[in-house]
């Protein structure tokens, strides 16, 4: 089958650690059995460009531009909460409560059980400790503090959601590992047991401490190592408790399977939507802030319901946008649907639909070039601890 031939054991030996594993034996039997696997790949729900489209010229005109390699850096140390373990210490009045930990990584506390999305502790999202994007905030919690989680969902095989360090450490755990079809290869490789593994193709379910989830789909790609064979799928995910439901994107672009996904499983109490590392030259696998909140409307059945929490933003420079554009297009575009957003420090635990959520853009004073048109008057920011931030231009990661 094209495209479907395994590394010689020889050179799999020679790999880097980081580049995780490629599945073999029964688990690639799996994936091509999978409805979702066509011409020796997994295939998108609707057609998508996962490679850069356009000049190459103008692309690199944008991203050397001085002004712009400025504004995709804060001009001030990006704030981290400074009392989140005390917070989490309590339980959530409501039952359910986030944290976004920076980037896509977010605990969600439902109905007694901790979620723990796409962890990302690690320094830089790269294979390498010496080059690729580093943070622009520190981790607002050391890993080790955070305590029990029961399961770890991931979302797809990429750096920085899936981190070898973070996931090394977790392994040590009693943590369970809810995964897309393919990437239980690479966690096998770092040291989690295969009885501690969950592997979903889209649309599967699987139960984990009275909680249950289930893969969905999404529009993206994936691949770690020099040679991207699309064996492992990448997924949006749905989490049901008793009480609540939330729903985490993961990295997707716009398409109509959001509707789809809310009338089988929605409404939800909370969305994490993807708003950030878009561009015009990847326009199908990244959501701007105006179609995450298209998505978040849609997977709500078409009505204002819920609380979206933008994912994917703030931490890593992946694309040539200023650093903050994804904050302000959400509050922008909340503002024109009338939905209700959170917008959490970088640690800060909150409860959906709790009168006390966080709803001010708290990055604007660590911006290097003011907003062009605020839309919500900038309070000061409560309770945040101004911790040493990295603001050095590091190499970005293009369509991650």
């Amino acid at each position: 089958m094209t495209g479907s031939r395994p590394l010689r054991p020889r050179l799999r030996a020679l790999r880097p650690e980081a580049f995780g594993a490629d599945p073999s034996g029964a688990r690639l039997e799996r994936i091509r059995r999978s409805p979702n696997f066509a011409d020796g790949v997994f295939q998108n729900p609707v057609g998508a460009r996962t490679r850069p489209s356009g000049s190459m010229a103008e692309f690199a005109k944008i991203y050397f531009h001085k002004e712009q390699r400025l504004r995709r850096n804060p001009g001030a140390p990006i704030p981290v909460y400074p009392t989140t373990l005390a917070e989490l210490a309590k339980p959530p009045a409501t039952g359910l409560r986030l944290t976004w930990m920076g980037h896509s990584s977010v605990l969600a506390e439902i109905d007694g059980r901790r979620v723990l999305f796409d962890p990302v502790w690690g320094e830089r999202c790269s294979p390498f400790p010496f080059a690729g994007p580093k943070r622009l905030h520190p981790v607002p919690v050391p890993l080790a503090s955070l305590g029990e989680v029961d399961v770890v969902v991931i979302s797809h095989d990429h750096y920085d959601h899936l981190d070898l360090p973070t996931i090394k450490a977790l392994a040590g755990t009693d943590t369970v590992f809810a995964v897309p079809l393919g990437v239980g290869a690479h966690l096998e490789r770092w040291g989690v047991p295969a009885d501690r593994l969950r592997e979903l193709d889209w649309n599967e379910t699987t139960k984990v401490a009275g909680l249950s989830l289930t893969a969905t789909p999404a529009r993206h790609f994936c691949g770690r190592g020099l040679r991207n064979q699309q064996f492992t799928l990448w997924a949006s995910w749905v989490v049901a408790g008793d009480e609540h439901r939330v729903y985490h994107s993961g990295d997707t672009g716009y398409f109509p399977g959001f509707g789809e996904i809310g009338a089988e499983h929605g409404p939800f109490d909370a969305t994490m939507i993807q708003i950030g590392a878009y561009s015009e030259y990847w326009p199908d696998i990244h959501m701007t802030p105006e179609e995450g909140m298209r998505a978040h409307l849609d997977l709500q059945g078409g009505r204002v319901h819920g609380t979206m929490l933008p994912i994917h933003w703030g931490t890593f420079n992946l694309a040539p946008h200023p650093w903050d554009e994804p904050g302000e297009g959400t509050v922008a575009a909340a503002a024109r649907a009338g939905a209700a957003i959170a917008l959490p420090v970088p640690g800060q635990p909150f409860e959906p639909g709790a009168a006390d959520a966080p709803a001010a853009p708290w990055w604007r004073p660590f911006v290097s070039v003011a907003p062009a048109a605020p839309v919500v008057a900038t309070p000061a920011v409560s309770g945040a601890a101004e911790r040493p931030a990295v603001t050095r231009e590091e190499p970005e990661a293009v369509g991650s």
